[in-house]
């Protein structure tokens, strides 16, 4: 149930989202090159910041924005309403029970959508790239780009960043929300806390992690 929150309700959104990304990247990065005549090398250069930065950064905001913040309201709502005492005193450890379900999920789901992202984003690219005629490389020519450009490392990187950060998104919810006391009203700043302290995590390890891989 919990994978099935990660991944598939974000599903739609983040097919649009990649989509738009990836036609975008290609119209601003295509015209720029078609004006030193290098517009065959497209496919490398959006092929990287799509699998390289893009994908993994705008996966897990979706995500935290998206599922982190549910997250955080759920699990607020069962501090405020004593659920969490509950459990206590039936000797169930709250981490055990509500947070490790929620970080396995996060950890499996938000790579399998950074991935999805990725190639959906890099047909929109394709798309654009072929259809724009300032632009007019071929999906043939865009794929030997990527080809040449895109190794198995960077996609490994990719791998690596989304495992980072569903980590860090599901855990920055989950103790958000632990965290939760007082009244219903407790819960919407819960929530608002949550989002705004996944985002910072996202950025700041995107940062390091950046550095380190390098």
């Amino acid at each position: 149930a919990h994978l099935l929150q990660f991944g598939n309700a974000t599903l739609p959104i983040a097919s649009l989202m990649a989509l738009f990304i990836g036609g975008v990247l290609a119209l601003q990065t295509g015209s720029r090159l078609a004006d030193f005549g290098l517009e065959g090398n497209i496919g490398g250069i959006v092929g990287l910041s799509m699998v390289k930065e893009l994908g993994p950064v705008m996966t897990s905001l979706l995500v935290a924005g998206r599922v982190g913040s549910a997250v955080a309201a759920e699990i607020g709502a069962m501090n405020v309403y004593e659920e969490i005492d509950a459990l206590k005193t039936l000797d169930i450890n709250p981490v055990r029970y509500l947070v490790m379900p929620r970080l396995l999920a996060s950890v499996v789901a938000v790579p399998a959508l950074c991935m999805y992202v990725n190639v959906i984003g890099l047909v929109g690219a394709a798309i654009v790239s072929a259809v724009n005629p300032q632009i007019g490389v071929s999906p043939r020519l865009f794929r030997l780009s990527f080809q040449e450009v895109v190794k198995f490392g960077d996609i490994l990187d990719s791998i690596i960043k989304s495992v980072v950060f569903g980590t860090a998104v599901a855990l920055a919810c989950c103790h958000v929300g632990l965290r939760t006391t007082g009244g219903p009203e407790e819960i919407g700043r819960a929530v608002t806390r949550a989002v705004v302290l996944s985002f910072m995590l996202i950025f700041v390890l995107n940062y390091v992690i950046t550095r380190s891989l390098m």
